[in-house]
């Protein structure tokens, strides 16, 4: 690539809509390396659609045509009054905007007259938008060039006197032999230049205007690079790129950097914002790259697209076609018959009917393919007419229609040959909940289809676009409760957020927190950091049902609530919640210590809905009791019993208690230093730690509730119902009791610790007990919890899970523990 190489550059409608546009396109030109530029330039942006719809309203009436043409008229010459100045250039451009819009005006009243437009007809009209804009450019370029005699020569080229077509079944071909005479003629070799070269139209054998089509000003600069041999076509549009999805349905959506021809041609097939797959095959046969790229950003790289891309990235885009229908054929006369295929699609092409998608299988006793939903009731129609006989006979049983589809598709080059690719999109749709109504793959191994419903497109959409990595595995989480337990564990995330993201590609994004009366939401996240000034500035009135939608977003494959309250209220949500999609994360007791009518409720929702709840720091903190438990019993242990200290708080009382202070006193200290719960009745009542037995013994598949346990509280009689400060202040009366019952343990070389108790017949068991000195509960740190399990591996030698209990910061690390679970479970790396 040498500098006096051509570079074609072609600037779209929206790249062209106003005057502030036009001095953007100059200024990239400007910017742009290279001395010899071929810009293709469209209509101002809507232009062409005005042409149009007033070719269709002269076919009713000329009443429409001097209004809509007059409102052109103000609009052109408006942009030729901003960028022009005064002088014989804006003249100039105007008298031949002038007598082409008198043309227009009448092949228009022609066509009323007729109330019926030929495609000649309509070709020149349409076509007239880029002869506009492209005098325009091209007369704004060469003042700015008059101003500064250095800038290259610019010159205007009618591209009816260089592209000549002929029609193909495909659309215009190209007579290249003609096209290319005119190309020496017009393009001589010489110095450096810009050439303006109107897109979209061009000149049929017999020398009449034509048009090459939608997307004709793509075709126009992909033709113009062969004639010129150019070293690059660069495609300038409003968009970045070509993008890895849909970004109106994927935000997560990135620019996709390199592409092969193959994988941009998949891609623009299936509805993706690329060059159309006909309009770049001028460019992919002669191996000239095509830029994709950004004119109101010309700074970024934007999107290549050449003979080779790096086959290492393995999926470069997914996207979908909606508007859909699934047409199956079915029947055993099919099985074996020769020429089946030949007689269905035989049928359908005699019809016009274009098939997007085939599947049939091995078995051969069905075949079904998807078209366009349009087309559904044709499709049907001409199928039975062609098996009528078979149908009659009994042969054929059934020629079913499935509307409302929508097809989605994975495409990358450097699928071939490698495994798991479709194992990982297939998994990824049914984590999702996402049903397959039927596949195709061709041996390139370039594309994996599905077809899905229309309703499930978008989610499927989101959900395959971040299994494949070309976004983050996210999840949306929703934290109800920002408390001690919830505060802490959202400090915790954020600490670990860059770690998470850099090592194992994990994106926890917090797009709601709720307290009790309040929340706040973030569109895309919440700044973890400065979590707490958002919520005190931003935060509005709770409203569960927005809480709850926002934060099961519809562009996130995956949501959980992280219910970090004690509350009974949002423990009844759960089941709504799983309904819904949506994961629980929880320390929270309730749900699974709850009646056991709920109980079943949830286990059969979460069942159902194929969603996670995840609740390991509901029993100790961030100790792993309940998967030890699930361990054991998975591989065939028969647990006998269980034992074990399953309160921080009460483990630190009984530790710290020693005769030397009062109880209560005790108690007030730990309550001032935030080792109980806020009232710490919860704590003495023994309930805390029956709901964990509860739990426990559900794991079991024990069938207990709260009433089955024999719970002794540590709370006296008439304190239940006052507040904590009084609560505190009158415990003192207790203080007598509990030296005594300290001091009989002590005398008898005993220590006393507050043990929950479980066996295998479901007796339960919660009390302050009195425990040799050499008894492993005995000898514990403060807070610890610390469970033995007694099973008939480990009869002689129970096992021992033992360590911190208690603390905002051990939960806090239990539940963080149990997403990061949620996140494996859900596909993420370890």
């Amino acid at each position: 690539m040498t500098d006096t190489d051509w570079k074609v550059h072609k600037f779209g409608g929206t790249s062209l809509a106003d005057a502030g546009c036009f001095r953007q396109v100059a200024e990239v030109l400007r910017g742009e390396p290279g001395s010899r530029q071929a810009v293709v330039v469209s209509a101002m942006g809507g232009m062409t659609d005005a042409l149009l719809e007033l070719v269709k309203a002269s076919e009713q009436s000329a009443e429409a045509v001097q209004p809509g043409l007059a409102a052109i008229a103000d609009r052109y010459r408006e942009t030729v009054q901003a960028l022009l100045d005064d002088g014989p250039a804006p003249v100039t451009v105007m008298e031949a905007f002038e007598s082409e819009l008198s043309d227009a005006a009448d092949i228009l009243q022609a066509i009323s007259l007729v109330h019926s437009a030929a495609d000649r007809s309509r070709d020149l009209v349409a076509g007239f938008g880029e002869l506009w804009s492209t005098r325009l450019l091209a007369a704004y370029l060469e003042q700015d060039r008059v101003a500064d005699p250095g800038k290259r020569e610019v010159r205007w080229v009618d591209a009816r006197e260089l592209i000549v077509v002929e029609p193909g079944e495909l659309g215009p071909a190209v007579v290249w032999e003609q096209s290319r005479k005119n190309c020496a003629r017009l393009f001589p070799a010489g110095t450096g230049e810009i050439v303006i070269v109107t897109g979209f139209i061009a000149t049929d054998s017999a020398g009449l205007q034509t048009t090459l089509g939608r997307n004709g000003s793509d075709f126009s600069a992909s033709i113009l690079g062969a004639l010129l041999n150019a070293s690059s076509i660069t495609i300038w549009s409003d968009v970045g790129g070509i993008m890895s999805a849909d970004p109106g349905r994927v935000p997560e959506a990135a620019v996709i950097a390199q592409l092969s021809y193959s994988e941009a041609m998949e891609l623009a097939y299936f509805g993706a914002r690329v060059i159309h797959p006909q309009t770049m095959a001028p460019a992919v046969d002669h191996g000239i790259p095509i830029y994709i790229r950004n004119t109101f950003d010309p700074g970024a790289t934007g999107s290549r697209v050449s003979g080779s891309a790096d086959p290492a990235e393995g999926i470069k885009g997914i996207t979908t076609v909606d508007q859909v229908a699934l047409v199956n054929l079915e029947g055993t006369g099919l099985i074996g018959v020769p020429g089946t295929a030949d007689r269905l699609f035989g049928a359908l092409r005699a019809a016009n009917i274009s098939v997007i998608l085939i599947s049939q299988a091995s078995s051969e006793h069905s075949i079904c393919f998807a078209i366009p939903a349009s087309m559904a009731k044709q499709a049907e129609q001409v199928v039975r007419r062609a098996f009528a006989a078979e149908l009659e006979q009994n042969q054929v049983q059934a020629i079913n229609v499935q509307e409302h589809c929508s097809i989605i598709a994975v495409v990358g080059d450097g699928m071939a040959g490698l495994t798991g690719v479709a194992a990982r999109f297939f998994g990824t749709l049914g984590n999702a909940g996402i049903n397959v109504r039927a596949i195709a793959q061709g041996s390139s191994e370039r594309n994996i289809s599905a077809v899905i419903a229309r309703d499930d497109a978008t989610r499927a959409l989101r959900a395959a676009h971040a299994g494949f990595y070309l976004s983050t595995e996210t999840v949306s989480v929703g934290l109800v409760g920002p408390g001690n337990v919830g505060a802490t564990l959202l400090d915790q995330m954020a600490a670990q957020a860059a770690h998470l993201h850099q090592n194992f590609n994990l994106d926890f994004r917090v797009r709601g927190i709720a307290t009790s009366s309040r929340m706040v939401l973030a569109e895309r996240w919440i700044e973890l950091g400065n979590w707490r000034e958002t919520l005190n500035s931003d935060s509005e009135p709770l409203d569960w049902n927005r809480f709850v939608a926002h934060v099961n977003a519809d562009h996130l494959p995956h949501a959980v609530m992280v219910d970090c309250t004690d509350s009974d209220e949002v423990a009844a949500r759960y089941v709504d919640w799983f309904a819904q999609g949506i994961h629980v994360v929880t320390p929270n007791k309730k749900a699974q210590s709850g009646t056991l009518e709920y109980y079943d409720q949830i286990q059969a929702a979460r069942r159902e809905h194929n969603v996670h709840f995840l609740y390991e720091p509901s029993v100790g903190a961030a100790l792993p009791i309940v998967q030890t438990l699930r361990d054991l019993t998975e591989t065939g242990d028969e647990v006998v019993s269980i034992e074990g200290i399953l309160s921080g708080t009460l483990a630190y009382l009984f530790n710290v208690f020693d005769g030397t202070r009062s109880f209560s006193a005790i108690v007030r200290e730990a309550h001032e230093n935030g080792y109980t719960e806020p009232d710490p009745r919860d704590d003495l009542s023994g309930i805390d730690v029956a709901r964990k037995l509860i739990i426990l013994s559900r794991e079991l598949g024990l069938r207990i509730e709260l009433q089955d346990i024999e719970i002794e509280n540590l709370v006296p009689a008439g304190l239940g119902d006052v507040s904590v400060d009084e609560f505190l202040d009158a415990l003192a009366e207790q203080d007598a009791s509990m030296l005594d019952r300290w001091k009989k343990s002590n005398k008898a070389g005993e220590v006393q610790r507050y043990v929950g108790r479980l066996d295998k017949s479901g007796a339960a068991t919660v009390r302050l007990e009195s425990l040799p000195a050499d008894h492993a509960f005995a000898h514990i740190n403060l807070t610890d919890n610390i469970v033995r399990f007694v099973s008939e591996r480990y009869s002689d030698n129970p096992l021992v899970v033992q360590g911190p209990g208690a603390g905002p910061a051990v939960t806090a690390a239990g539940v963080f523990a149990d997403l990061l679970r949620l996140a494996r479970y859900l596909g993420a790396p370890r």
